[in-house]
């Protein structure tokens, strides 16, 4: 559902070699004006400069907006606190695949859909058995997830509307059973199948958490903290896993392939790894006693640590997620009553320091949601292996939201960047004996 509301702005000129360029200028709803330089190399026969694309807009999307400055995320227009504390991750997935919030009928049409979704090929259950069970879950993820394409030939025809709904259904109800089945395989423990009478999250916890030697009873707080954790990462713009999923999607890749591209970009620890190494830091530091000893270490600026989990690449302010973050896994720590925990103890004391010492306020390194998220979900129970994974469960719907509409955007082309060459100019080739 793309609405195009990019407008004429005027333009910029720009002078090289003795020319002037005229470069129109668009205004989007939000955010800062973009120069189209889409003309630029055929008028004069130069390319633009960007590593990381850090100043690049790669595509016209009416899905999410951040603006790091303020602190602001806005899905469809609707703001991250408003859904986190209002909404849940299922209405979420159906406002960011069709641009509004559903009514009553709408909802119930597509949790049944969803639902009835939730269930994988019984052979792909072999797929499993495949990998050593000391497989990383995002690996088994990668490759299960790339092979549904080869399960479900009738949702792959991208020029067709209504297999890409299709297909989008599916990838939503299945990546929670599929990410619940790597868990349980790495456990050895055998898979749980999904119940079509629990909700979504309450199905995953389940079918993570449950043996069949026992009931399992879904603790509600502990619920509506994960579907606040899928909620809080279902999209983030352009980002690196987006952004793979879209040049993947450019070149008419099926969106099994698409998302798989997605998972396997999102594992880089740069990207989905953060809150598992703000844990990892939590753990480093151990008890309450050393932390000044690592306040210490963070503020020397010839010392090469860094407390993980606090400021954000993009958000110059506090994290927008942050907050809800907070909140729910103080919700979690009071039910499990769990306040006297060594790690949770530093976490929090931590948290005391960096909202109101005044090094960190000055340099706006608040807590941001991965702080809160890994504490949050190590004590849910998943063990760090699974951080990424969940997070890959949570933005799938992101991604398949940003693929639907660069599939139907009338401008995308395939992908393909161009470089600065710094290499050997044309050399003669020379047989080996004259060399």
């Amino acid at each position: 559902m793309n609405m195009r509301k990019a407008v004429a702005a005027g333009s910029a000129t720009l002078s090289y070699q003795g020319k002037s360029y005229e470069l129109p200028t668009y205004a989007g709803t939000e955010g800062p004006h973009v120069l189209d330089i889409r003309k630029l190399y055929g008028e004069a026969d130069v390319f633009t400069y960007d590593p990381g694309f850090t100043s690049t807009a790669s595509c016209e999307s009416d899905i999410t907006f951040i603006d790091g400055e303020r602190g602001v995320l806005l899905y469809r227009g609707y703001s991250i606190d408003d859904l986190a504390e209002h909404s849940n991750f299922l209405e979420v997935c159906y406002l960011l695949l069709y641009g509004k919030l559903p009514d009553r009928a709408q909802m119930d049409c597509f949790d049944k859909s969803i639902t009835r979704h939730t269930m994988v090929h019984e052979q792909l259950a072999s797929f499993f058995h495949g990998f050593r069970r000391d497989a990383h879950p995002m690996a088994i993820m990668c490759g299960v997830v790339g092979a549904l394409s080869a399960f479900y030939h009738d949702s792959t025809d991208i020029n067709d509307p209504r297999q890409r709904e299709i297909a989008s259904h599916r990838l939503i109800a299945k990546i929670p059973t599929i990410a619940a089945m790597a868990y349980k395989y790495s456990m050895g423990q055998p898979f749980v199948y999904p119940l079509n009478n629990l909700g979504y999250t309450e199905n995953f916890l389940r079918m993570t958490f449950a043996v069949p030697a026992e009931d399992y009873k879904v603790n509600p707080v502990l619920a509506k903290a994960l579907d606040t954790i899928f909620t809080l990462h279902a999209d983030h713009e352009q980002n690196a896993s987006t952004s793979t999923v879209r040049l993947a999607g450019s070149s008419g890749a099926n969106p099994f392939a698409c998302i798989a591209a997605g998972i396997a970009c999102l594992w880089g620890p740069a990207h989905g790894g953060a809150n598992e190494a703000a844990l990892k830091m939590l753990e480093e530091i151990g008890t309450t006693g050393r932390i000044p000893e690592y306040i210490k270490r963070a503020k020397d600026p010839n010392d090469n640590f860094r407390l993980m989990g606090f400021g954000h690449r993009v958000y110059k302010n506090y994290d927008p997620r942050a907050k809800a973050m907070q909140a729910q896994a103080h919700a979690v720590f009071d039910e499990l009553g769990i306040h006297d925990e060594p790690l949770l103890k530093v976490a929090l004391e931590l948290e005391r320091i960096a909202l109101q010492d005044d090094y960190f306020v000055s340099k706006k390194l608040y807590p941001n949601i991965d702080f809160y998220s890994g504490i949050t979900l190590r004590a849910l129970g998943f063990p760090t292996s699974m951080f990424t994974a969940l997070f890959a469960l949570a933005r799938t719907v992101g991604w398949i939201a940003q693929w639907m509409e660069m599939i139907e955007d009338p401008d995308q082309k395939i992908g393909r960047p161009r470089q600065l060459y710094t290499g050997a100019k044309r050399r003669d080739y020379l047989p080996i004996e004259a060399r």
